[in-house]
């Protein structure tokens, strides 16, 4: 199949219960889309089509940014199709939730899980409020393979699709898809029916499938009506399969036992999702994300008889009993409960027991010495020492510098006509010569700074890094580089340990249009600075972990990682809409005179390939860390 209707087929994404997907570009206005055909089978059956062609413009209707957009409904060679919008990287690969999680290996970052999670319930709830059929609109069929996530300047994005496709083809329907798609992957693989095991990957995709339904899709009574709680357990099923990397099935651990790093109360939002009784589901996602995850993890066992209500209650309790009272009134708690239960068991100190009642000793009171002259104390001498700061030490500490290059003064073209709103207008630059480090500051160079300053701060308080989100560790006093990152590039940096630095080896940081113009290696129709396209084989990208520096060929300059690696700190303010000031005053633009954010460029070990287009702008806060930031030093020639 090379055209459906107006579209021509590009690639095949995959198949799933809902039918193939393909992905497809308009033949008039050339814009990327993905197409869900439906099986053939299901576009004969009247009754199906009948239901199908009542409800399903609801669906186009949804409006969420979690929610993937279904633009329209079509029907073609007798074949109903969904056009919605291309979930697909910048090599057309398909950004799937299943394919996230693979490429981050077993354990993800807690605040990972967390954003991943109040996205998804975020349109749970969304589409939970909507009528549909006489009912509330739910997914029923929430899994890996329709979540897709992207990783973005501002952080991950993750959407949903194939809302409603569940309710209106039918949950057996959709388990038969699912089984005889299997049954047909196996007799395409002889191995795989000698031995099932020989690939987890392919069988796992669809039994997973199966995991995700409640209990009331697995074992459906004809009278009982699936509701949208259904959605609630496969959230809690997605919930504990983010953590774990396997399925809640039978007995198992629960998140406090496999990721004892994790902070929040995952413990308790899954037990809460994963309840057999719909009605001991939550109601709303986020609002169960919001309450239970900051519940302290004390009282878990006695779930199935709390209410929310009561737990709460005894974590306040634990958390007023935890403080130490002193001895004096522990004692007096103990007496006055001794004399509430058993007046006679109370000893008395100052009161003797008789037989008829008690009697008080009599007490000597000795008379008070008197000071004989209480004026003498204002008569003293009274010295006052002076503060004399203490002399700070001098280290004799000296950088280990990085080659540099020199970049010839000249007009450049600087933006991008195709790129973000914040790349336009593309316009001619002009800038003086100046020198750029062949490469990033690495760990080993920056560690002298560190035992230069003698901290992790500068003369103003700022951080300079944060060693926790960096490969450096303070141990025993004595910082110490992770094995094997030496030459890696520094990060956990914040443009206040960038410019510290370049200033302490007597350099400054780039300007942005300076960066820009390295960037290209002195080709001005570069897109990236390996020229009109980039690959793995160029540049530390979509990967896992920062690389050593010049790991990769140089650009045109001789500058390594230009692109890659680690995000670069620039000396610039950021604004959206500096450009057109800066096709305005061409002549070496060094930005807005004040602003929030300060300039990042470059992309980072875990970017998209869009991000590696050396026009490509990213900003943050001077004093944020985070661990794909480091920075180059530059300098002006004569």
């Amino acid at each position: 199949m090379k055209t459906l209707a107006d579209y021509v087929i590009l690639k095949k994404l995959g198949v799933g219960s809902f039918g193939e997907v393909y992905l497809a570009q308009h033949k008039i206005i050339k814009q990327k889309v993905a197409l869900k055909v439906l099986p053939l089978e299901l576009s004969k059956n009247e009754e199906f089509i009948e239901k199908f062609e009542n409800d399903i413009g609801l669906l186009t209707t949804l409006d969420h940014p979690s929610i993937v957009k279904l633009h329209n409904i079509s029907k073609a060679d007798d074949r109903y199709f969904l056009v919605m919008d291309a979930m697909v990287d910048s090599n057309d690969e398909i950004l799937s939730l299943d394919r996230y999680l693979r490429y981050k290996g077993d354990v993800l970052p807690e605040v990972e899980v967390e954003a991943i999670l109040r996205q998804i319930a975020s349109a749970l709830d969304y589409a939970h409020l909507i009528n549909f059929d006489n009912d509330f609109l739910a997914h029923r069929s929430l899994k890996l393979s329709n979540i897709f996530v992207r990783t973005t300047d501002t952080g991950l994005k993750v959407h949903v699709s194939d809302f409603g496709l569940s309710r209106l083809i039918g949950e057996g329907k959709v388990l038969f898809q699912t089984e005889k798609h299997l049954i047909k992957e196996m007799i395409s693989n002889e191995e795989l029916i000698k031995n099932p095991k020989s690939d987890a990957h392919t069988t796992s995709k669809f039994l997973a499938n199966y995991n995700f339904l409640a209990p009331e899709q697995k074992f459906k009574d004809l009278n009982e009506k699936i509701t949208l709680k259904a959605d609630i357990y496969s959230f809690g099923v997605l919930a504990y399969y983010l953590i774990a990397r396997e399925f809640p099935q039978g007995y198992f651990d629960l998140p406090s036992k496999i990721a004892p790093e994790y902070k929040l109360n995952w413990d308790l939002l899954i037990c809460k999702c994963l309840q057999k009784d719909i009605n001991r589901r939550p109601e709303k996602l986020i609002e169960a994300l919001n309450s239970f995850l900051s519940t302290d993890q004390t009282d878990i066992s006695s779930l199935e008889i709390l209410s929310w209500e009561e737990v709460e209650r005894k974590v306040e309790n634990a958390m007023q009993m935890s403080f130490e009272f002193s001895q004096d009134l522990n004692n007096l708690e103990k007496e006055d409960k001794d004399l509430k239960t058993d007046p006679k068991s109370v000893k008395f100190t100052s009161i003797e027991k008789t037989d008829q009642k008690p009697i008080i000793n009599p007490q000597k009171i000795d008379r008070p010495i008197y000071e004989p002259d209480p004026g003498a104390i204002f008569q003293k001498e009274l010295n006052v020492s002076y503060y004399q700061p203490k002399k700070a030490e001098i280290k004799n500490v000296e950088p280990l510098l990085t080659e540099m290059v020199i970049v010839p003064g000249g007009s450049y073209t600087r933006g991008s006509d195709s790129g973000s709103r914040d790349e336009k207008p593309k316009h001619k630059v002009t800038i003086n010569s100046f020198a750029l480090d062949i490469h990033s500051v690495t760990n080993e160079q920056f560690v002298r700074f560190l035992e230069f300053m003698g901290g992790e701060k500068n003369s103003d308080n700022n951080d300079i890094i944060r060693l926790r989100n960096s490969r450096i560790k303070r141990t025993a006093g004595k910082l110490i580089i992770e094995s094997g990152y030496v030459k890696h590039p520094v990060v956990g940096i914040t443009w206040y340990g960038a410019q510290a630095y370049a200033k302490w080896v007597g350099k400054r940081l780039p300007a942005e249009a300076e960066w820009e113009a390295a960037a290209t290696g002195g080709e001005d129709s570069a897109e990236y600075p390996t020229g009109l396209d980039i690959d793995h084989t160029q540049a530390n990208f979509f990967n896992s972990d920062t690389t050593s520096v010049m790991s990769y060929p140089p650009n045109g300059y001789g500058l390594y990682d230009v692109v890659g690696n680690v995000y670069e700190w620039c000396e610039d303010w950021y604004a959206y809409n500096f450009y057109d000031i800066s096709m305005q005053e061409p002549e070496n633009p060094t930005g807005p005179k004040q602003g929030v954010y300060r300039v990042l460029r470059g992309g980072c070990w875990k970017s998209l390939k869009e991000d590696m287009r050396c026009a490509h702008r990213h900003r943050n806060n001077p004093g944020t860390v985070n661990g794909t930031y480091g920075f180059r030093c530059a300098t002006d020639v004569s």
